[in-house]
């Protein structure tokens, strides 16, 4: 062997063992090389850890944590939750890395246990369910279950992480079939903060089982999400783009198709008025996704009969859907939701204050590289009725008492700077929706979907006293010492309400 060939293999070999040895490893991190999890820690400078904090979606949650995690299986995570919790060391969970504001899923100079290992799905023909690791994105689920001709109530953004989603309740292509995406899960392998693994689901741990319908990262790291199996081979669906102009008549049409979910459960809709940096201008951009495969189906009528500038609408797959579908990642994110009156009175307000947010942000972003959404989703009351039929969650939807719109508020901008900047402009326009929604009848509702919510917002409060109450029962139950209340700060935390 050449000397200097030599030379340079010694001293890789010497920086990859640098890089495991326990004087390079941060004394946050210490307590997981004593419990034998030394060679699943990335540090600062590790190429894979520069990898793995690139991969967050958005970058709001890019924090830089002293170390990052990546166990292999569920009894990984056992032991590093044990030994973090012994150590009293606050750490994140992270599955897909797609919520937007920062502290979520990351943790500045804590520990991060990132689940990009669980990554498999695995269809079981003879149960018709999928087990899904909580690490997948939907676009990787999908592609793996189109080949059974099946799919799961899952996201219908391809990037979108699998655990966060669900945990959330998820907003999916078949709840005005079958309920929410977390209506969908058939049974949770969750790793509790004492190191125990466990299975819930109807007939085991029933209470964990329905509290992790909705409730977040309260009660225990899930591992393995087993969902029920929807046959599914195409469908008819894709993006269509509509010039502003048309936004009242657009309003009109997200109103009345609301009020038909219930009569066409297989057609779906988002409808955004959205700036996009190539449009340099507001356009109405519109998804529509028949999951039946019924090309043009009535409940798209007043939708169809609008001037369209394009639309990528065709016979497809949800897996083809999932990869065409996708928010641009890595800018600053932020992200209000409210759910509404089905009222074309407080849409068309939205709408208009959309449009002052936009000359706002042209003040200080005059090259308009920076994308809003001012975005519509249906929400009829046949979304909760379907969630209790199904067996319940804690998100208390089947409260609403008339049909609803949901509503996100968004941002996304370049620059730490246009997002501080950025941020109470969004905040205001949702303020002043809020505000105008309240002076109609019933305009405003109740629940607040966590997984659009802004850190300053509290979902979970909106799901009810009663189902406050049952989470916070489980909570103490399974995580007695709150090592998911204290030492999880990310995400919506029961002991804040």
């Amino acid at each position: 062997m050449h000397f200097t060939h030599f030379v340079l293999s010694f001293c890789s070999v010497a920086s990859t063992m640098a890089a495991i040895t326990p004087r390079q490893i941060p004394s946050k991190a210490k307590c997981l090389l004593d419990a034998g999890l030394g060679d699943a820690v990335l540090v600062r400078g590790d190429p894979q850890y520069a990898e793995r904090e690139a991969s967050y979606w958005s970058n709001s949650a890019k924090l830089s944590p002293a170390a990052i995690l990546r166990p292999r299986n569920a009894k990984e995570v056992a032991l590093a939750v044990k030994a973090l919790a012994a150590a009293k060391q606050p750490f994140a969970v992270r599955s897909g890395g797609h919520t937007n504001w920062a502290g979520s899923n990351n943790i500045a100079g804590g520990i991060t246990i990132d689940l990009s290992f669980f990554n498999t799905t695995t269809y079981n023909a003879a149960t018709e369910t999928a087990d899904i690791g909580p690490g997948s994105r939907w676009r990787d689920v999908y592609s793996e279950l189109i080949q059974h001709k099946r799919a799961v109530a899952g996201g219908r953004e391809g990037n979108v992480g699998v655990a966060g989603l669900l945990l959330g309740g998820g907003n999916t292509f078949f709840t005005a079939q079958r309920g929410f995406a977390c209506d969908n899960v058939v049974a949770y392998e969750v790793v509790l903060a004492d190191g125990r693994i466990v299975t819930a689901s109807k007939t085991s741990y029933p209470d964990l089982f329905v509290a992790l319908k909705g409730g977040s990262n309260n009660f225990g790291i899930v591992t393995k999400f087993t969902m029920t199996a929807i046959p599914s081979d195409k469908v008819w669906g894709g993006m269509a783009f509509l010039p502003k102009d048309i936004a009242p008549q657009a309003v009109d049409a997200v109103v009345s198709f609301t009020n038909n979910v219930a009569n066409d459960p297989d057609s779906n809709l988002v409808a955004m008025f959205t700036h996009m940096p190539d449009f340099k201008d507001i356009v109405v951009a519109t998804l529509y996704a028949n999951m039946a495969g019924v090309e043009k189906p009535a409940a798209y009528n007043q939708w169809l009969a609008l001037p369209e500038i394009m639309n990528t609408v065709k016979n497809t797959t949800i897996s083809e859907m999932a990869f065409e579908y996708n928010i641009p990642a890595n800018l600053h994110d932020i992200w209000f939701t409210l759910s509404l009156k089905n009222d074309a009175r407080i849409l068309n307000k939205a709408a208009e204050l959309h449009v002052k947010l936009v000359e706002d942000l042209k003040a200080f972003i005059p090259e308009q590289t920076f994308t809003t959404q001012c975005l519509f989703q249906p929400l009829p009351t046949v979304f909760g009725k379907n969630s209790v039929a199904a067996g319940g969650n804690v998100m208390g939807v089947e409260r609403q008492k008339s049909n609803g719109v949901l509503f996100l508020a968004t941002a996304m901008v370049q620059t730490p700077e246009q997002e501080q900047k950025a941020y109470p402009l969004v905040k205001t326009w949702v303020e002043e929706v809020k505000k105008f929604a309240a002076t109609i009848d019933g305009g405003l509702q109740e629940w607040i979907y966590l997984n659009y919510a802004d850190k300053s917002q509290n979902p979970l409060r909106s799901y009810g006293s009663e189902n406050i109450r049952k989470m916070k029962t489980v909570a103490a139950k399974y995580d007695p010492q709150g090592v998911f209340q204290k030492l999880v700060p990310g995400g919506f935390k029961l002991s804040n309400l």
